[in-house]
């Protein structure tokens, strides 16, 4: 998986991608990882990439020209990677966004900043905007550096465990169920006896509930969409009717 990031700040990339999996998936060269400064790519001796709006108004828009330069450069050996952008105004980042992007083999992303980019950046050169959520940010990279993170758990090889991004909250559209490890018991909270009794079939059926119920209290709403199989719906039924009595 090959990623290029087109950024304003670097710098900031430094200590994400070059700590823990992300930096032994990069040594391993199961991903690539590119940072292009937009900067190097202005017209002007004062390297400029962003200006005033037309129109008027508050803040500074980012340029056209140094972030065309700057794919075109990109794409000389990456013509067929999809561009994001990362924007306020984008989908909202979630698993099935994750999926769909690490199906693919090569990725660019932009990061906007100050007001945002010139919209002919949109219009000539962006396959998909992508957002954190519903809240602003002082600028895109913070985003990118989440969906570089997110992706590349789902490239073989990058986790320690193939079952690790598998099992992860929303991989089934459900929360994940609670972890424990040593010691058994730790200021009076003990260890479930199910995780200890090394009955498999019993434990899977402990965390499935577990997950539902989780998901029934933390985020009711993902339930709507989740795969659930019969006996999971007779759960939930029985949970929420014991609630209410």
């Amino acid at each position: 998986m090959k990623f290029d990031i087109l950024t304003l700040f670097p710098a900031m990339f430094e200590g994400p991608f070059t700590e823990s999996i992300l930096k032994r998936a990069v040594e391993r060269e199961l991903i690539e990882i590119r940072l292009h400064n937009i900067r190097d790519h202005a017209f002007d001796r004062h390297h400029v990439t962003d200006d005033a709006p037309y129109g008027g108004g508050s803040g500074m828009v980012m340029k056209v020209e140094p972030i065309a330069a700057c794919l075109a450069k990109v794409r000389e050996d990456r013509p067929n990677a999809r561009v994001i952008l990362t924007t306020p105004q984008g989908k909202p980042l979630n698993h099935e966004l994750v999926c769909e992007l690490a199906r693919e083999q090569e990725l660019v992303i932009i990061c906007g900043r100050y007001e945002g980019v010139d919209e002919r950046v949109r219009e000539l050169f962006v396959d998909k905007e992508i957002s954190l959520g519903d809240f602003v940010l002082t600028g895109g990279d913070l985003a990118a550096m989440a969906i570089v993170d997110a992706v590349a758990r789902f490239v073989p090889g990058v986790l320690g465990s193939g079952a690790s991004a598998e099992s992860d909250s929303f991989s089934d559209g459900l929360l994940e169920y609670p972890h424990y490890t040593r010691p058994p018991e730790f200021q009076g909270l003990q260890v479930p006896d199910v995780l200890l009794s090394g009955d498999h079939q019993a434990i899977a059926l402990w965390r499935r509930r577990q997950s539902l119920l989780r998901t029934l209290q933390k985020r009711p709403d993902l339930l709507q969409t989740a795969h659930l199989s019969g006996a999971d719906r007779k759960y939930l039924q029985e949970v929420s009717e014991g609630e209410k009595q």
